[in-house]
C-alpha cells in the first residue's frame, strides 16, 4: 500500500507500476502498456490569485513545478525559456488569442511547424535532456513518434541534433497533406529518420506501441545502452506543456476585462488522440474556471459517439479528411480519462483497453458516462467543414485551417441546441496554410494548381501571408526516402539503428 500511494505517476493499467516525472519522460509508455498519470493531481492546490499577471513563461513554470516531482526550478525554467522565448515563435508570447464575433480563436499555430504540437515538442527535449541527468542514466535514448500530420514535424524539428537522442517519424503514407509530408521529409539532422507506413494512422500508432512493448528487442538495444520513447500524447512530457494554454487564454480574457474573475467558460477542441482536450480536463482539476470542454470529431467521430452512447467501437469504416490530424479511430488519451473517471480503478481500465484490442470496441459503465457531464461531443463532415471555413471567413476575414472548422461548426451546433452563451474559446491548432488546397477550395472552389502554387494564390485571395515555415518548401530537397509496410516497422527501427552506428563507427 506504501507504494502505491508515493507520489509519483501510476500505469493506467497497473497501481504496482509507480515512476518519477523524469522516469515516465523517459519511458513514455508504462511496461504494461499503460500511459502515466499522475496520482497527485488531485492534491494540487495552485493560488489562482497570484497567476492572472503572469505571462505564459511564468505560468508554464507554475504548472510545471506542480507536475514535474524530481526537477528543479531552475531546470524547469531554463527549458522553459529555450523553448518558448529563444526566437522558436513568432511573437512575444508563444501563442495568440483572437477575437473573431462572439468568439476566441487560441491560435497556436505561430511556431517552427505552424502547429499546436510546437507547444510541447518545443521543450520536450529539454524535459528529456534533464530527465537522462535525473537518473543518472548513461544510455542513449530512441524516439519513436507516430504522426498523423503535425506531430511528426514538430518532434523531428524539436530532436534534430540533441545530443544522445535520436528519432524516428512514422506516418501513413496517402494520410498526410502535401505540406505536411514535404515538412518532414526534408527535415535535417543525423538523428532523424522519417518513415511512410502503407496503412493509416491507426496503424502507425499500433505498430509503434507494439514496438515499445517488445520486451526482446527492448533488451537487444539495452545491451547497446539504447532505450525507447516517445513523443506522441502517450508520454506524459508531451501532455503536460498543453495544460498551460488554457490557464493563459484564461487570464488573457480577464486581464482584457471580457470575463470576470471565476467565470466559467467553454474550451472547444478539435479531436483525435484526445491529448489536447485531455490538457483541458487537467485544467479543469487544477481549479481553472470551465464550464464545457466541447470535443470536436470529424467523419471519423467515434470519440462524438462514445461521449452519446457511452460505446467506444474502432470497427467502423475509416475516412480519410481534409482534416487528417483527426483521421484516428483510437484515441490514446481517453484511457486516461477513463482512469481518473473510474476513480483510478487499473483493472477496470485494462479490463476495457483489452476488450478495445480483442474485439475493437467496449462499454463504459453507466456510473462512469454519468461523470462526463462536463463534456459535449459532435462532429463535422467534409461539406460542413468546408461551408465553415466558407462562412467565417466570407463574415469576418477570418483565415481557418480545417481542423479549426471543423470545431467552429461543432460550437455552432453546439449554440444551437444549448443556447448557452458562455465566452467560448476555440482552440485553432494549425495554421491554414499547412492545408492550403482545402482551405482554398472551401471559399474558392476547385482549382488546378499545384498545392505550392495554391499558397501564393491563397494568400494573395485573402491578403494575408504565408507564415516563414511554410515558404519556399517545394524547393528544399527530400531528405527521407523510406518506405515499409506496417508489418515491418520493427525492422526500419533496427535498420536505422545499423546506419547510426555506421555514421558513428
Amino acid at each position: 500500500m506504501e507504494e502505491i500511494m508515493k507520489k509519483g505517476y501510476n500505469s493506467t493499467r497497473s497501481k504496482d507500476i509507480t515512476v518519477t516525472a523524469s522516469q515516465g519522460i523517459l519511458r513514455g509508455l508504462a511496461p504494461d502498456g499503460g500511459l502515466f498519470v499522475p496520482n497527485f493531481i488531485h492534491n494540487i492546490q495552485l493560488d489562482q490569485t497570484k497567476l492572472s499577471k503572469k505571462n505564459y513563461g511564468e505560468l508554464a513554470q507554475v504548472i510545471f513545478t506542480a507536475f514535474l516531482d524530481d526537477f528543479s526550478e531552475k531546470q524547469i525554467a531554463d527549458a522553459i525559456q529555450n523553448a518558448y522565448y529563444s526566437g522558436k515563435f513568432e511573437e512575444k508570447e508563444p501563442v495568440n488569442l483572437k477575437k473573431v464575433e462572439d468568439r476566441y480563436f487560441l491560435e497556436l499555430f505561430h511556431g517552427p511547424t505552424c502547429a499546436f504540437k510546437d507547444m510541447a515538442l518545443t521543450i520536450l527535449p529539454y524535459f528529456m535532456v534533464e530527465s537522462i541527468k535525473n537518473v543518472n542514466s548513461h544510455n542513449k535514448i530512441l524516439i519513436l513518434t507516430a504522426t498523423s500530420g503535425d506531430t511528426g514535424k514538430a518532434a523531428l524539428e524539436g530532436f534534430a541534433n540533441v545530443d544522445d537522442i535520436s528519432i524516428i517519424v512514422f506516418y501513413p503514407k496517402d494520410g498526410v497533406s502535401t505540406i505536411q509530408e514535404k515538412q518532414m521529409l526534408t527535415q535535417i539532422g543525423d538523428n532523424t529518420c522519417v518513415v511512410g507506413i502503407s496503412g493509416n494512422f491507426d496503424d502507425t500508432q499500433n505498430g509503434v506501441k507494439e514496438i515499445l512493448n517488445d520486451v526482446e528487442l527492448g533488451q537487444k538495444l539495452a545491451k547497446s545502452n539504447v532505450l525507447f520513447s516517445s513523443a506522441n500524447s502517450i508520454n506524459i512530457g508531451r501532455l503536460l506543456p498543453q495544460v498551460v494554454y488554457y490557464f493563459y487564454s484564461y487570464y488573457e480574457l480577464l486581464n482584457r476585462g471580457e470575463i470576470v474573475d471565476g467565470e466559467e467558460i467553454n474550451f472547444v477542441v478539435p479531436t483525435g488522440n484526445f491529448g489536447n482536450i485531455l490538457a483541458g480536463y487537467y485544467a479543469k482539476q487544477l481549479g481553472l474556471p470551465i464550464h464545457k470542454l466541447i470535443c470536436a470529431s470529424n467523419a471519423n467521430k467515434v470519440l462524438t459517439d462514445f461521449f452519446e452512447t457511452g460505446t467506444y467501437d474502432r470497427n467502423r469504416e475509416f475516412y480519410k479528411t481534409s482534416s487528417p490530424s483527426m483521421d484516428i479511430l483510437i484515441s490514446s488519451n481517453l484511457e486516461r480519462l477513463l482512469y481518473d473517471l473510474s476513480n483510478e480503478d487499473s483493472e477496470a481500465v485494462s479490463s476495457l483497453m483489452k476488450q478495445l484490442n480483442t474485439q475493437g470496441s467496449y462499454q463504459a459503465s453507466k456510473t462512469l458516462m454519468e461523470k462526463t457531464q462536463l463534456f459535449y461531443a459532435g462532429a463535422a463532415d467534409e461539406l460542413e467543414t468546408a461551408e465553415s471555413i466558407k462562412d467565417i471567413f466570407e463574415k469576418t476575414h477570418y483565415l481557418m485551417d480545417p481542423h479549426t472548422g471543423v470545431a467552429n461548426k461543432v460550437y455552432n451546433d453546439y449554440l444551437k441546441e444549448t443556447g448557452d452563451i458562455t465566452k467560448t474559446v476555440i482552440v485553432s491548432t494549425a495554421s491554414p496554410y499547412k492545408f492550403g488546397r482545402a482551405v482554398y477550395e472551401s471559399i474558392f472552389g476547385a482549382s488546378d494548381l499545384d498545392d505550392y502554387s495554391l499558397l501564393d494564390c491563397l494568400a494573395q485571395k485573402t491578403n494575408t501571408q504565408i507564415p516563414a515555415p511554410l515558404r519556399d518548401l517545394d524547393k528544399k530537397e527530400n531528405r527521407h526516402s523510406v518506405q515499409c509496410h506496417k508489418t515491418d516497422m520493427s525492422k526500419a527501427v533496427v535498420d536505422f539503428l545499423k546506419d547510426q552506428e555506421k555514421n558513428h563507427a
